[in-house]
């Protein structure tokens, strides 16, 4: 006797499960839109922003690099990091004006009371690192625990490079403040600079999809705004689940569109 109950499929019932397979292979794997257009011009402009200032900055601040290209080359990396450092503050300051709810998402979703996946998935970060085959990390909300404090370092640094910034060029030009207070704000300028490129090179490691769980991770943010549902099930359990539940912003990409 077979290990498997014989039974019979109606032809109603058989119907039914070719149109659910025929659903499937036409429809293709289901997608979750994570970022909004405006939320990815914002990023990649704030981005390119970021790099050439601390290209720039480094040639005008550090005086072993401004002797080895000239004072006309520092000239120019000194006007180019002034010009792009208005466009660093003015972008996402723009962008948090014509859509504050995003403002208060991304805030709801920083600054909130951590659970014990959060807690965990702290523990397990540096483990999973060398050791992601054999870790299973702990589901996670829309914002993981490591990004609401990687994320959290970048903002601060962000927001008092830009203070800082603006007040040296001020004091550069139509509000001098004296030596004392120049010296000052480089220091923090430098200081946080410091620390925002520490926490720029690890987001770069994670989303760039240098780690290998990570792979292909740089689309969602560069590319449609779209993660897969595989994806967003591994790296954000609890909110894929939320997310498919509703069906709102799921969608469905054939292969050849992927």
């Amino acid at each position: 006797m077979s290990k498997h109950a014989e039974f019979e499929v109606s032809e109603h019932e058989q119907a039914d499960n070719e149109a659910f397979l025929r659903g499937r292979t036409v429809g293709g794997e289901r997608y979750i839109k994570r970022h909004s257009r405006q939320a990815r011009w914002t990023h990649g402009i704030t981005v390119i922003c970021c790099i050439w200032l601390m290209i720039s900055g480094a040639f005008v601040f550090v005086p072993p690099l401004a002797q080895l290209v000239g004072p006309g080359v520092v000239f120019v990396f000194r006007m180019s990091h002034r010009v792009i450092g208005v466009l660093f503050i003015a972008v996402p300051l723009i962008s948090a004006i014509a859509a504050p709810a995003g403002v208060k998402h991304i805030w709801h979703n920083n600054v909130c009371k951590w659970t014990e996946d959060d807690k965990k998935w702290m523990l397990l970060f540096l483990p999973y690192l060398f050791m992601a085959k054999w870790i299973h990390m702990p589901d996670q909300d829309e914002q993981k625990s490591g990004q609401r404090v990687a994320d959290g370092a970048l903002w601060v640094s962000g927001f008092i490079m830009a203070f800082t910034g603006l007040f040296l060029l001020l004091n550069s030009t139509v509000l001098p403040m004296g030596t004392l207070a120049h010296s000052w704000l480089l220091f923090f300028h430098d200081l946080f600079f410091c620390i925002m490129l520490i926490f720029a090179l690890a987001h770069i490691f994670l989303g760039a999809g240098i780690f290998q769980p990570y792979r292909g991770m740089w689309k969602v943010m560069w590319k449609d705004g779209l993660i897969s549902e595989s994806d967003a099930l591994y790296h954000w359990g609890h909110w894929a689940r939320d997310v498919l539940k509703t069906d709102n912003g799921v969608v469905r990409k054939k292969k050849d569109e992927e």
